[in-house]
């Protein structure tokens, strides 16, 4: 590595890069770790980057992947910008040894968001003695979608060749590639579970946190059958020919199309309530089993996940599903997910004289979220005999105006990466961060940067199923303090329950 008062140069496989620096932090972004994913590329698997011989500037972020979406403080897609598949590095100026590295997986529902979002900063993870990489990898048909000939899971492909990156150059950047901790949350976190199940990622990490697990795993006739749908709304046919002429925007397009159709139709089942198009195959390649109940190739990733106590409340708060407000509603719901009605009629009864609304996120979340995370914490812990911590994210509060502050989904993310102040943020914590949140955040910070260093963050592990239900392994994330309980009052409504797999009509 080489520093001047203007940067870094630090020397990857594929050429040198220049970074910042700042605040006792060496920055650098927008490296590339695959070629871009179109043209001759387009749903392939990822290439190698291309090699360059001169100093290549990595001072800013990369383009986003293609994606309709417009996030606050953040980049968006750019069609004539086809470089996606880039990461970026936070490391401390000053260290005693090759540190422990913490790889970001960012959610968005498959579908959109980068690795450019404000709140993903790693300058504070970095702080606590971290080397924090975070990437871009492809979203929605691009990333997911089936085409015929082509490999499914194209945007997991390209999240491990991004960890082989890490392998081969993190050392470059005071990073130990032996203690490598892939971290997520939602679409993140639902990665990571496939990377725990996969062959493939095997050996390229050492630990995982998984925050806000999505049970969204879809067999390989749904991705066909959603595959016909978008290329039909793009007026195209569904074979690789018809799919490769038409442009990303107008797939991009052609998914929104799709996704305000199930919106709009009530009798459209599970896709009614729940829009995600694109999500993980299980494809009997990359990922042979539901990677809920078969996680960690070997023993030996120790595990940290999270949920939220109120995950569907942003949701209902962004309007990206329908608000169920009759009996006949919920139960319509149920019956689209494949739930019980004694598991119903259990959530009606743990919450006496609560508005229909109020029952209905709760057994949303808790089926979409939080029992997902708790499966995959238990088959983790029963079945690859791995180190498990759970928590719970439940920091709330009222607004001077009386109205709560909801411990919802993404809610705890900037909290665990010390962005309370980045743009945008205020919407997901409810306002101006106070000392009690500030101290929270710490507490996280450290609590991420020690699992990754050590493998413990803090708490006691959990020892699996067999567990009582009140046994206090569960680390409560709160202000003005936290506290260990047992598993969430869900968990034993839960148990030897599950949602049903997406239907094929």
């Amino acid at each position: 590595m080489r520093t001047g008062a203007d940067g870094h140069i630090v020397d990857t496989s594929a050429g040198p890069v220049r970074g910042t620096r700042a605040d006792g932090l060496r920055i650098t972004r927008g490296i590339p770790y695959a070629a871009p994913p179109f043209g001759a590329g387009r749903f392939r698997g990822p290439r190698p980057a291309e090699a360059w011989a001169d100093v290549r500037d990595c001072t800013r972020f990369g383009p986003v992947a293609p994606q309709s979406a417009e996030l606050p403080g953040s980049p968006v897609w750019n069609p004539d910008d086809d470089g996606v598949l880039t990461l970026n590095v936070w490391a401390p100026e000053e260290s005693s040894g090759p540190l422990p590295v913490l790889f970001w997986i960012h959610g968005g529902a498959y579908t959109f968001g980068s690795s450019a979002q404000p709140d993903y900063d790693g300058s504070a993870l970095a702080l606590a003695g971290t080397v924090v990489v975070t990437c871009t990898y492809r979203l929605g048909f691009e990333g997911f979608g089936h085409v015929p000939g082509f490999p499914e899971n194209r945007g997991l492909l390209d999240q491990i060749a991004a960890l082989e990156w890490v392998r081969d150059n993190i050392a470059a950047f005071g990073g130990d590639p032996d203690r490598v901790t892939v971290a997520g949350q939602s679409a993140g976190a639902g990665s990571i579970a496939c990377l725990m199940s996969s062959a493939r990622a095997d050996g390229l990490f050492r630990r995982a946190i998984a925050h806000s697990v999505p049970d969204a795993f879809f067999r390989p006739e749904f991705a066909e059958r959603l595959a016909r749908e978008v290329a039909e709304a793009a007026g195209v046919e569904p074979t690789a020919d018809g799919l490769l002429s038409a442009s990303p925007g107008a797939l991009v397009a052609a998914s929104d199309r799709v996704v305000a159709r199930y919106a709009g139709d009530p009798s459209a089942g599970f896709l009614h309530y729940d829009t995600v198009l694109y999500g993980p195959v299980v494809d009997g390649v990359l990922l042979v089993g539901d990677p809920l109940d078969a996680p960690a190739v070997g023993g030996h990733v120790d595990l940290l996940v999270c949920h939220t106590t109120e995950e569907y409340r942003l949701m209902h708060q962004v309007g990206t599903m329908p608000s169920v407000t009759t009996d006949d509603g919920l139960d319509r719901f149920a019956a689209a997910y494949g739930l019980a009605p004694d598991l119903v009629a259990a959530y009606r009864t743990g919450m006496p004289g609560a508005p229909v609304l109020d029952v209905f996120l709760a057994l949303a979340g808790d089926a979409v979220f939080t029992l997902p995370t708790v499966r995959l914490a238990e088959a983790h812990a029963r079945a690859a005999g791995g180190r498990t911590f759970l928590s719970r994210f439940d920091r709330r509060r009222t607004r001077p105006d009386g109205s709560p502050v909801r411990a919802w989904h993404a809610a705890d993310v900037p909290f665990a990466f010390g962005t309370l102040d980045a743009t945008g943020v205020d919407f997901l914590t409810g306002g101006p961060a106070d000392a009690d949140d500030r101290a929270l955040s710490r507490r996280m910070v450290d609590a991420w940067a020690a699992f990754a260093a050590t493998g413990d963050p803090g708490w006691a592990p959990f020892a699996g199923p067999a567990d009582p239900d009140g046994t206090p392994t569960v680390r409560v994330w709160d202000v003005p303090r936290d506290r260990t309980e047992g598993p969430s009052p869900a968990h034993a409504l839960w148990r030897g329950a599950r949602m049903a797999p997406p239907s094929i009509p």
